[in-house]
């Protein structure tokens, strides 16, 4: 393997310390391009009002950044955390790291979290959460050593560029011996991530059974691509002798006995339930179809007759079985699923065999269905490209499919796509078009910009027309919509549209209790849903969780529970593990406002920002309803009777146009009318600015946040 040699350009000794209670009660922070590097206290406001996580990532944030700041000014931070509960070994899930950064999709915060071992290793390091600000004049790379206590900032040419190889590169380099691999972790990106605006972070660790890395990835919002801005070229960390009580919790005996509850569930019930452990996120594709929400060609339709192809039960084939696959230690659900020894059949790469992980359900559907590709081996090696080259696979899947679509309605041509055929299933077109992204060549450069910047070049230089460039292109806010089809669900609608980064399903995944349990019929239960869930799933991010746990598994009597979407004895769980780690009393409602607490700030760091307000959270109509003839007919049964019952509109005689259009009216108002009950629920006026009165409720009536409100009531 090739030897890397760096340039030292600063070193910094401190004291390694002890977590006490789930923090290390300092941070650090590191200029880029000054070469500083100082530690910072974490102070009591921050503990109490941002708990730790995408929290502390979005209050320095706040700090380095003015209403003026661009996504590549050297000002731009991007601040990696773990949070309090982040990194104990007896319950699963706890090895989330948390990026925050300002995006340069949404020019606002996006926040986006991966597994690994970073995010432990950095606190049991010396530090709850990592500030990385500046621009480098020539790559570098920082490393961390919590073994000795030492920071290194050094000048890295030459290496490998793309994560497959760098990761391997790095772990070679910095660890002892092959034993001490494990004691390592890296974070990179690719080669696209320097010429696209999806760029992502790969998370990288070393598996021990397979004697190679593993990634995962923090990939919305080209968090990679600020990365790469800024000229870094990896962060390295070294952590040795990880064992379980190392965050120093009050009760070690509650996180014990908690954790054994939730493993015997794992081994009992998972087989029956989800099959996380032989298949992970991908055990939903076929779901999906039956209820007609697996995304297929840009979002028209919700299904499809090949879906078979890419099943669970083919991915299960084609993944390793058997193994422990964890993304952090003491983790049973083992969802961290890989398909090894697989042969690349195309690009710079062809003819070697790597490990790819995956795939998850997102990028089998996004690079499958959505894209009209149902080859699995295909999806699994563009699945491995976006990994190396640092692309985002939802943002990727969701603006190729974008991108085919406008293919086959003329909009593009090969004169302007440089020669590729994009039509749905064109697998040759799309790995060139993912091969061009890395190398910032053609057609792939202009893709890569992003669905919102796209739009902007096709109606300016193509005059496409711009109103069905909104309703077919699949973004919001400016990021891609991840790979669920929310058309027929209102309350999906609200779950993708009423965030504060952009349509993404890790705030509320309502589907199932909206469409298939009909569990919240009226516009106050979808508000009260809206309001709740993505508390609660941003509570995850505050300490370090993986949402999986959550309710991918659930007890063999949860049916039995008064609020059985809500699995209340995990929710139990997560309470009795933060005042184990914390010594604090917290109750099932104060996880609640600690959400609460932070997602208002972030509303206000939005508006801030310039964006945030009721405008920002208007969808485009693919995600409320079918925009063309084809996709209305598709479903015309179901649409027509709709009309019927809903408005007593006669189908008789009418046009599809004229269906459309009188179900589009209904369908807008519908979600306007989904607004209005979400922001009263959240505590916001009807332009979706939080109030005085809610902040001094949570408080957060802190004077520069009161500042942005008044100014925008």
């Amino acid at each position: 393997m090739e030897k890397l040699e760096h340039k030292f350009l600063k070193e910094y000794n401190y004291e390694l310390g002890a977590v006490d209670k789930g923090y290390t009660n300092r941070t650090l922070y590191i200029n880029v391009g000054t070469h500083e590097i100082k530690e910072k206290p974490v102070t009591s406001l921050m503990k109490d009002k941002f708990i730790g996580g995408k929290g502390f990532g979005l209050y320095y944030l706040w700090q380095a950044v003015t209403e003026s700041t661009k996504w590549d000014d050297p000002e731009n931070e991007i601040i990696i955390s773990s949070g309090p509960i982040g990194g104990i070994t007896q319950y699963p899930g706890s090895g989330k790291s948390l990026v925050v950064t300002l995006s340069p999709l949404t020019n606002m915060p996006i926040d986006s979290n991966a597994g690994g071992y970073f995010g432990p290793f950095l606190k049991f390091a010396g530090f709850d959460a990592l500030e990385l600000q500046g621009k480098a004049e020539k790559d570098v790379l920082i490393f961390i050593d919590g073994t000795k206590g030492t920071i290194t900032i050094e000048e890295m040419p030459g290496g490998g560029v793309d994560t497959h190889i760098l990761g391997e590169q790095l772990t070679e380099k910095y660890a002892d011996n092959e034993e001490d691999k494990r004691n390592i972790a890296v974070i990179s990106t690719g080669t696209a991530a320097e010429h696209t605006n999806i760029g992502l972070l790969n998370f990288t660790f070393y598996d021990v059974r397979r004697k190679g890395i593993r990634l995962k990835q923090a990939g919305r919002g080209g968090i990679g691509t600020v990365f790469r801005d800024k000229h870094i070229k990896a962060l390295v960390i070294k952590c040795a002798g990880v064992k379980g009580d190392l965050n120093h919790p009050v009760d070690k005996l509650t996180l014990n006995k908690t954790g054994i509850k939730l493993h015997k569930e794992m081994h009992d019930l998972d087989n029956s339930q989800n099959q996380m452990r032989k298949i992970g996120t991908a055990n939903i594709i076929s779901i999906m179809d039956q209820y007609d929400l697996l995304p297929t060609h840009n979002y028209k339709f919700g299904a499809h007759k090949d879906t078979f192809k890419i099943s669970p039960e083919v991915f299960i084939s084609k993944v390793t079985q058997n193994s422990p696959d964890g993304c952090w230690h003491g983790c049973s659900m083992a969802c961290a699923k890989a398909a090894d020894h697989f042969e690349l059949k195309t690009g710079p790469y062809k003819g070697q065999k790597v490990t790819i992980d995956g795939p998850e359900y997102e990028n089998a559907a996004g690079l499958g269905s959505n894209c009209g590709i149902f080859d699995p081996d295909v999806i699994l090696e563009l699945n491995f490209y976006c990994d190396t080259y640092g692309i985002d696979t939802i943002s990727y899947a969701t603006l190729t499919a974008f991108v085919m679509e406008c293919y086959e309605n003329g909009i593009l041509n090969k004169e302007r796509t440089g020669g590729l055929e994009l039509n749905f299933g064109n697998i040759e077109a799309n790995f060139e078009l993912i091969h061009q992204m890395a190398k910032g060549e053609g057609f792939g450069k202009i893709a890569g910009l992003g669905i919102r910047k796209m739009k902007e070049i096709f109606a300016k230089e193509y005059g496409a027309d711009p109103q069905f460039l909104f309703d077919i292109g699949m973004e919001q806010k400016g990021l891609e919509f991840s790979e669920y089809l929310p058309k027929e669900s209102l309350a999906q609608q609200g779950g993708y549209g009423l965030t504060n980064k952009g349509p993404q399903h890790d705030e509320a995944w309502l589907i199932f209790m909206d469409m298939v349990n009909n569990q919240i019929p009226t516009f106050e239960d979808k508000a009260e849903a809206l309001h709740y869930y993505p508390m609660f799933r941003t509570w995850f991010g505050l300490n370090g969780l993986c949402k999986l746990p959550w309710n991918d598994i659930a007890p063999a009597d949860n049916k039995l529970t008064d609020e059985p979407a809500k699995i209340p004895e995990h929710v139990q769980n997560y309470v009795d593990i933060f005042n184990a780690v914390t010594g604090k009393t917290i109750d099932k409602f104060e996880l609640i406002r600690q959400s609460e607490r932070v997602y208002n700030f972030q509303r206000i760091f939005n508006i801030r920002m310039g964006f945030g307000k009721r405008i920002h959270d208007k969808l485009p109509y693919r995600a409320m309803g079918p925009v063309t003839v084809e996709e209305y007919q598709s479903r015309e049964e179901r649409y027509d009777q709709q009309l019927k019952e809903l408005l007593g509109y006669d189908t008789t005689g009418k046009t599809t146009e004229e269906k459309i259009k009188v179900l589009r009216e209904y369908r807008e108002d519908q979600y306007e009318k989904l607004t209005d009950a979400v922001y009263k629920r959240r505590g916001w006026t009807m332009d979706g600015v939080p109030t005085v009165e809610k902040l001094r409720e949570l408080g957060m009536d802190l004077p520069e946040l009161l500042e942005v409100v008044e100014k925008h009531r």
